[in-house]
């Protein structure tokens, strides 16, 4: 049995919480267009739910215990990060209608990587992970056996993520004309690359909790 409402309440207000995320997802809408977001956000979904289909078979479980291995993939995730954001920072200085990392010019020219770029920074974060880890037992009723409740609000969860970032996204390219002046769109990439090494090194630093 599943706590259907408080799982949907909670899960609203945790998905529009920014984070790495809606950073890179933002990005990649300024700089690659509707298109390109729309792939980012697809990139994290997909991720969303095999982090949901690892935490129903027990394998974030494994991640969690293992120092090893959260080390791991929390040092790659943060490498990643980091190198998002400085290529970001980088294309700002070197062009000052900054394109973004792998830049494509205009919705017309050739997009950067979008879908890798959101898979892998949701991927490569322990941090969700573990969120799915201890967040989604929370409205399983004891006794129940969680790997098909895992799995349906783990898809519940995806589907609200994949529409908030639609609005999101479609609301980004409704002020597209302010959002990519070209001093606009250098101030955003700027910040946003600033945000992803910030989210960086913040997951460089986290600890492993058992």
């Amino acid at each position: 049995m599943i706590h259907v409402y408080p799982f949907l309440l909670l899960s609203m207000f945790l998905i529009v919480l920014p984070g790495p995320d809606t950073a890179v997802v933002t990005k990649n809408t300024i700089s690659a267009g509707k298109i390109g977001g729309l792939k980012t956000a697809l990139g994290v979904c997909c991720a969303l739910f095999l982090h949901t289909a690892a935490a129903s078979l027990g394998l974030s479980a494994i991640i969690m215990q293992s120092a090893l291995l959260f080390s791991a993939l929390k040092y790659i995730g943060a490498v990643y990060l980091t190198y998002l954001g400085v290529k970001a920072l980088y294309s700002v200085v070197k062009n000052g209608e900054a394109a973004g990392m792998e830049t494509g010019v205009n919705d017309g020219g050739k997009q950067p990587a979008c879908f890798q770029q959101g898979f892998l920074t949701d991927f490569l974060n322990p941090k969700v992970a573990a969120f799915f880890l201890t967040f989604l037992p929370q409205f399983v009723a004891p006794g129940t056996h969680s790997f098909v409740p895992f799995l349906i609000m783990g898809a519940v969860y995806t589907a609200m993520t994949a529409l908030w970032f639609f609005l999101y996204i479609y609301f980004i390219n409704y002020i597209s004309d302010f959002m990519k002046r070209p001093k606009t769109k250098k101030w955003i990439e700027g910040i946003t690359g600033a945000v992803m090494i910030g989210f960086g090194i913040k997951l460089a630093l986290e600890k492993v909790h058992r």
